[in-house]
């Protein structure tokens, strides 16, 4: 039944539960029962979205015997043939267009469709025709890349894992993936009756130290490259030395004078995971283009799992397929209450390997430590040529560390609503901070991007290393004091993963209410001091506050 009732569920899984309803008087139902029930501005919100979309696609059904595509953009044209499943109504659009604009790059969206259809309708799998015979007219500029050939029936194994440092200690986002690494490839093992390993890879100056901290972390296998060159990220050479490391002995496009290595034996790792830090993103994409597979960037979940697909691009028109050992990779969207799951498949004349993703910090906890883990310990065999230093850092200067609101057991966050007296906000928020035992103060970006005037004893608190959100930190503490901040969603995907979550706002009804564990309607400026003194006294303790419902 396409009705349910919104009451039992959280927003977060509302999501994927309105958008499979395609009819909007059910929608109109759901809304009543929210309306009636526990009445969440979010969930109306997200529900009312729904609605007014599915009028809006009654209303402009397009005739596509009538279209004229000159009236659209090729972007536009690009999306409206993906919905068309009937041959002769693109033979029309084809005729059309080159009557009228006779555009190439709308007629090979169209085109494309219709190679589309006839791969899935044809008796048997359409001919592979590469793309620079196809199109020989445009410019291909991978056509020549060394690397750049997709393997058919390639060897892929393990799991990579590459573990950055920072002014030479390991970040713990590096720690946090041999953690998840580790789990997934156990899991790995025991579904498919394998024996695949994490292998963790250091690149820089003096980090071999580090590789036996990797092995007890959970690397099976530790690949280290040193070059006293690359003391700080370079990105020509650390994306040519990882790529070179990740190619098998025997890869069809591998170096032929490059000695053998039994410990890798495949073509390509099968997964790969980066660092979601700025290095590791830039680090991330490069590497993936180089060995022709694709990225999922800023993941916070991992699963490996059989899926079935049946996007001709991927089966080649054979109806449904089933690809075994896909790597999930989940990661937040803009609305906060969706989760998309990307993908990295094979398709036809092309296998996408490694699968890879680059993962928030954050995302999963640092495992504790074996000692008694055994590894191996290899070393690369590449000479990084000088050219690739071609870039000559002659001087530099480390900004100020700032503040890792990370491990907190409480982080108290202030928002606009400071805006009445801001130095006294920022006051009244350090005066809550400093009567729990640890605890740290956090700030949403429209107090960083405001125009506020702060005395000069505050103004050292009021910092972008402050700011909690999409483009701040990411905190997950056992208390989570949000004091005048409204709940939009950049700062809701900063926060919202902590124990528990107390808000203090003038409205009624703000965001940030309908995911709060405890909601105060009332001035910060009221409201903080009588919390810091019951704080203070003991009236109200951490674990009180921490457990929540219970």
């Amino acid at each position: 039944m396409a009705v349910f009732d919104p009451n039992d569920f959280e927003i977060s899984e509302l999501g994927p539960k309105v958008k499979d309803v395609d009819d909007p008087e059910d929608l109109e139902e759901v809304l009543e029962r929210e309306k009636e029930g526990k009445n969440r501005a979010g969930v109306k919100t997200l529900v009312q979205s729904r609605i007014d979309k599915l009028h809006d696609e009654d209303e402009d059904a397009i005739d596509y015997d009538e279209l004229d595509p000159g009236e659209y953009t090729v972007a536009e044209m690009a999306n409206l043939v993906r919905d068309v499943d009937d041959f002769e109504v693109l033979e029309g659009l084809m005729e059309r267009e080159e009557a009228g604009q006779d555009r190439s790059t709308a007629k090979d969206r169209i085109q494309a469709r219709m190679d589309d259809l006839q791969s899935s309708e044809g008796d048997g799998e359409a001919e592979y025709v590469p793309p620079e015979e196809k199109y020989p007219e445009l410019d291909h500029p991978t056509e020549d890349k060394q690397y750049v050939h997709g393997l058919e029936d390639g060897d892929y194994r393990d799991m990579w894992v590459y573990c950055e440092t920072q002014q030479g200690e390991l970040v713990d986002v590096s720690l946090e993936m041999l953690g998840k690494a580790r789990q997934l490839m156990d899991d790995y093992n025991d579904q498919y009756d394998e024996d695949e390993r994490v292998v963790a890879v250091l690149v820089g100056d003096d980090v071999e130290g580090h590789a036996e901290d990797c092995i007890a972390h959970g690397a099976d296998l530790v690949v280290v490259h040193e070059d006293d060159r690359m003391d700080r990220f370079l990105h020509k050479p650390y994306s040519e030395v990882f790529c070179d490391v990740a190619r098998g002995d025997d890869h069809e496009f591998g170096r032929e004078d490059r000695p053998s290595r039994d410990w890798h034996d495949y073509d390509e790792p099968r997964y790969v995971l980066f660092p979601a830090t700025n290095n590791g993103r830039d680090l991330s994409a490069q590497v993936q283009g180089e060995l022709d597979s694709g990225l999922a960037s800023d993941c916070s979940g991992l699963y490996i799992e059989d899926t079935v697909i049946s996007n001709p691009a991927k089966t080649g028109g054979e109806g449904k397929r089933e690809f075994e050992r896909v790597l999930h990779m989940k990661r937040p969207d803009f609305s906060g209450f969706e989760y998309s799951t990307i993908l990295c498949l094979d398709k036809p004349h092309r296998e996408f390997h490694p699968q890879g993703g680059s993962v928030i910090p954050g995302s999963f906890d640092v495992p504790d430590p074996d000692p008694e883990r055994e590894g191996e310990v290899v070393h690369s065999d590449l000479d990084a040529p000088d050219e690739w230093f071609r870039v000559d850092v002659e001087d530099h200067d480390t900004l100020d560390e700032g503040v890792d609101l990370t491990g907190y057991d409480v982080v108290v966050a202030l928002g606009r609503g400071i805006g009445d007296d801001p130095t006294k906000g920022i006051e009244l928020g350090l005066e809550l901070r400093d009567a729990f035992e640890d605890a740290e103060l956090g700030l949403s970006r429209g107090v960083i991007t405001s125009s506020y005037s702060f005395d000069g004893h505050v103004e050292q608190y009021v910092g972008e290393d402050r700011q909690i959100g999409e483009s701040g930190q990411v905190v997950e503490p056992d208390v989570y004091v949000a004091a005048g901040i409204s709940g939009a969603i950049q700062h809701k995907v900063g926060m919202d993963e902590s124990d528990t979550i107390i808000s203090i706002n003038t409205a009624p009804d703000a965001d940030i209410k309908d995911f709060s564990d405890y909601y105060v309607q009332g001035d910060l400026f009221e409201v903080l001091p009588r919390l810091t003194e019951a704080v203070e006294s003991g009236e109200l303790r951490l674990d009180e506050l921490a457990a929540g419902d219970d």
